[in-house]
């Protein structure tokens, strides 16, 4: 069994001995090559229209590069494990300009709502590209991350649950007409062996899964509870939990993970954040297709960036627009694109539906079980 706390910091699979193992043995692309192209590019077309449509949201330009004292950069796992890549730019200055490539426009959004004159209820949607060079490549991790970054602008009397649950659920009816788009254009997709989504998310606080399998580390208890409910939305990720661990390490100045809630039980939880993740009938794994919550205030800002350790950060740009009101309460989340086509389109591999680096190791193992990735 995977030990508890090594299984907070983020995602992989740790060995490609293991990944040897958990890659399927009689696998075969529904789609051709040509077809999958064709089919990702009408999901992606489906998807951004009617997610923007849902959630009010307009398409804007996204920084693939910040710099470095904005603040502004997704540190993701808060551990310090995943550090974004930072260099020196701006050929003839003075003082050349520290940057750094993103690894998510998490934190770049927010004020980003102010600078697009977003009212309340209004938002922004980006085609966010970033670079993760911490991760270990798997079959559903890889360096090059694309994903649908959302932020929308919210009053303080949305900031609850039940907000919370209405936005996903609204994120879910896209994820279910993509699925049925794509279907329709090849029907082949539509198959016995690997079953549609469920049309109902589950709802489920990470509270709930510990009381459920007290024993088992975090990725174990997920997919235990993908067995029961092939769809979650897992409510409350980065308060420690009873056994002293959070469900899932996320970063303190983004999801408000400290807010007091309740369950459908009446027990007492905490956090307005989440992640929806679904069971994949082809990898017979778990898949995560978003991570996203209701922002942290001012007030819960301060209090998480001291559970992290991170005080010293509040002086930052980012954190200073927040502790002034500056910037607006909000919404969002990062909708990964290649995992929800890995998903819809039936693959294997998230390299059949992106083009990035991966080591030979991998490509030979997936070789040979009948898996090509993309070069």
């Amino acid at each position: 069994m995977t030990d508890k706390k090594a299984d907070l910091a983020g995602p992989g699979i740790s060995t490609y001995e293991e990944v040897e193992k958990i890659l399927p043995e009689d696998y075969s692309s529904i789609l051709t090559p040509k077809e999958t192209q064709q089919a990702i590019f009408a999901a992606k077309r489906y998807f951004e229209e009617n997610l923007n449509k849902e959630l009010n949201l307009m398409m804007v330009t996204v920084p693939l590069i910040v710099t470095v004292e904005s603040g502004v950069n997704d540190m993701l796992d808060r551990d310090g494990s995943r550090t974004p890549i930072e260099f020196e730019c701006g050929l003839g200055l003075d003082k050349r300009i520290q940057a750094s490539v993103v690894q998510a426009a998490t934190k770049w959004k927010r004020p980003a709502l102010k600078q697009f004159s977003c009212e309340i209820g209004e938002g922004i949607n980006t085609d966010m590209r970033a670079v993760r060079k911490d991760y270990f490549l798997d079959h559903d991790h890889s360096s090059y991350v694309d994903q649908w970054d959302w932020e929308k602008v919210i009053t303080p009397e949305d900031r609850n649950l039940d907000f919370l649950k209405d936005q996903v659920k609204k994120i879910w009816k896209v994820i279910k007409g993509t699925e049925q788009h794509v279907q329709k254009m090849f029907p082949q997709l539509k198959s016995e062996i690997y079953p549609d989504l469920p049309d109902e998310l589950h709802f489920i606080h990470a509270e709930e899964i510990l009381e459920m399998y007290p024993d088992l580390p975090r990725k174990q208890r997920e997919t235990a509870i993908l067995q029961k409910y092939p769809a979650v939305f897992i409510i409350g990720i980065g308060w420690p939990l009873e056994d002293g661990y959070p469900h899932e390490m996320r970063a303190a100045d983004y999801d408000d993970w400290v807010a007091e809630t309740t369950t459908e039980a009446g027990k007492s939880a905490h956090g307005l954040n989440g992640d929806i993740l679904v069971w994949n009938h082809v990898t017979k794994r778990r898949h995560e297709l978003t991570s996203m919550g209701i922002r942290v205030t001012k007030e819960t800002l301060k209090e998480q960036m001291k559970m992290a350790g991170l005080e010293d950060d509040l002086k930052l740009p980012y954190h200073q627009a927040i502790l002034n009101d500056e910037i607006p309460l909000s919404i969002g989340g990062g909708l990964g694109q290649s995992r929800i086509y890995m998903l819809l389109l039936k693959k294997a591999h998230l390299g059949e539906v992106s083009v990035t680096v991966w080591p030979e190791k991998l490509k030979e193992i997936c070789s040979n079980k009948n898996i090509h990735v993309l070069e």
